[in-house]
This record gives structure tokens, C-alpha cells and sequence, in this order.
């Protein structure tokens, strides 16, 4: 490796480590602040419609944690296809890509995605205390139910994309 691409490792793994713990953070922050937000609801605003601000909270902090999630991916992908061609290298990314199809389901959820789905569920439960109408129930509950199908949307697609940006970043490297 040449000092400047070792250089260019280097930031790239450091890129890394550092959206892997604001992808943390975010996921403390956007929980504590809809916790927030549901209490608020159910102490002021004793509405169905007052439920939709704590969930929009819920979704902003679930995508940005999804972008950091996909990012890290794509990131790791890059460096296992231009950079662990070389025998000198440990080759992190592709053993961590063997290690997850040896042992599947032996890491957390890089997605937080049952707790954010635990969080939608307990969002909803101020629109029952409020006692809405039908149509209440109906327009809100449908609201929850598509963030709900989001994350599971976001985690079938994270589950693909390792492999998925795996080879388009060799189909990147094999065009001159």
C-alpha cells in the first residue's frame, strides 16, 4: 500500500468507528426525546392526531440511524474490495462478512429495530387513552402500521446489502 491509500484506510476505517457510536447516540437520543414527546402527548395534548409528533421523532431517529448503518456498510464493502486484495492485510471486512454467514443472528441489531418497533407500539397507546374515534384510530393507527412495515422493510434491505454492495463495488473495480 502506498502511504497515501494507507492514509485513505485509515480515515475510512476511522469513519467507521465514528458513525458506529453516533448511530448509538442517535438511537439514546431519538428514544429520550420521543419518550418525551409521548409523555407531553399524554399529559397535554390528549389527542390521537398529538401521537404523530412523538412518531415523526420515532422515524427521523430510526432513518438517521438506518443512513448510518447503510454508510458503514458501503464503506466496509469499499475497503474489503480495493484494499484487502493486498496478503499483508487481516482482511477485517471479509471476516467479518465469513463470521456472519457462519454464525447468523450472533450480533445485535445494527438497526435497533425492535426498539423502535416496541417504541411505535407504546406511541399508540396515548391514542387509546384518548379515546379517538374511529377514524382517529383508523388514519392514526395506519400511520403507525406503515412506519412499522419501514422497519421491516429496512431490515430485509439491510440484511441484502452486504452482498449487493459486495459485488457492485467488484463490478466497480473490474471496469477500467
Amino acid at each position: 500500500m502506498t502511504p497515501r491509500e494507507l492514509e485513505d484506510y485509515r480515515a475510512l476505517r476511522d469513519t467507521i468507528r465514528e458513525r458506529g457510536t453516533v448511530r448509538v447516540w442517535l438511537v439514546l437520543a431519538g428514544i429520550t426525546a420521543w419518550g418525551s414527546l409521548t409523555v407531553l402527548t399524554i399529559a397535554w395534548a390528549p389527542w390521537a392526531v398529538a401521537t404523530l409528533l412523538p412518531l415523526l421523532v420515532l422515524a427521523a431517529a430510526f432513518e438517521g440511524v438506518f443512513a448510518l448503518h447503510t454508510g458503514v456498510e458501503r464503506i466496509g464493502r469499499y475497503l474489503q474490495v480495493f484494499y484487502e486484495d493486498d496478503e499483508s492485510v487481516r482482511k477485517w471486512e471479509q471476516q467479518a462478512m465469513a463470521y456472519g454467514r457462519r454464525f447468523p443472528g450472533g450480533a445485535p441489531d445494527p438497526l435497533f429495530a425492535i426498539i423502535f418497533g416496541l417504541a411505535t407500539l407504546f406511541n399508540f397507546v396515548p391514542v387509546v387513552l384518548a379515546g379517538g374515534i374511529a377514524i382517529e384510530y383508523g388514519v392514526v393507527g395506519l400511520l403507525h402500521l406503515l412506519f412499522l412495515i419501514r422497519l421491516v422493510q429496512a431490515r430485509l434491505q439491510a440484511v441484502r446489502q452486504r452482498s449487493r454492495d459486495l459485488e457492485r463495488f467488484q463490478q466497480l473495480k473490474q471496469t477500467p
